[in-house]
């Protein structure tokens, strides 16, 4: 059999029965997207192949217990999650003992970086999502939540019934909910 014609959904039900040459060939195809997406995040290399090899032998070790649909969704979200694990490893802790800290005169400001680009990347995420949507739905759908309209408003404006605009949402929420899974358990994880 050349595995090589196998698409990644064949390569992961081998891998599930413990196929390490399937391992193998998925790890040849997709280490460098991670590594990409790694450097993208951060700058140095040896700490981006690092991140590539914890994250496949993450999914090696914990093949069993993962449900994977789409490789190339899962690889983005877990190559993101690696770098700011790494990130958290290595960046030091400074504590400073305030005894009483409306004493300190400094101004303080706390980084938002971390957030900022969490904040981003969902954003992306989100969009490129709503995309997959047929277009009338994904109209609707910005109409309600970017533009803050009522459902009344949106049919009013569209010419159509207030039902349609109500199955619609729904329909986009349906979506989102199950191809945003993996981002809200990355984003709880993340920021905890």
């Amino acid at each position: 059999m050349n595995m090589n014609s196998l698409s990644d959904e064949e390569l992961w039900n081998l891998i599930l029965k413990d196929d390490y040459r399937a391992f193998t060939l998925l790890f040849q195809r997709h280490w460098l997207r991670v590594y990409n997406t790694a450097t993208n995040h951060f700058k140095d290399p040896e700490a981006c192949e690092e991140i590539v090899q914890d994250l496949f032998l993450n999914i090696w070790n914990r093949r069993q217990h993962l449900t994977i649909r789409c490789f190339d969704s899962y690889l983005k979200a877990a190559a993101r999650y690696q770098v700011y694990t790494y990130l958290k490893r290595i960046k030091p802790l400074h504590l400073e003992y305030q005894e009483f800290y409306s004493e300190t005169t400094g101004h303080y400001e706390l980084n938002r970086g971390l957030e900022n680009i969490l904040y981003l990347e969902m954003e992306n995420e989100l969009n490129e999502q709503l995309k997959l949507l047929p277009e009338r739905c994904q109209e609707i759908f910005l109409l309600s939540r970017k533009e803050y309209l009522a459902n009344c408003d949106i049919a009013e404006r569209l010419g159509i019934s207030k039902r349609s605009v109500e199955n619609q949402i729904a329909l986009a929420l349906k979506h989102l909910r199950s191809h945003l899974k993996h981002l809200v358990i990355f984003l709880l994880i993340a920021t905890y």
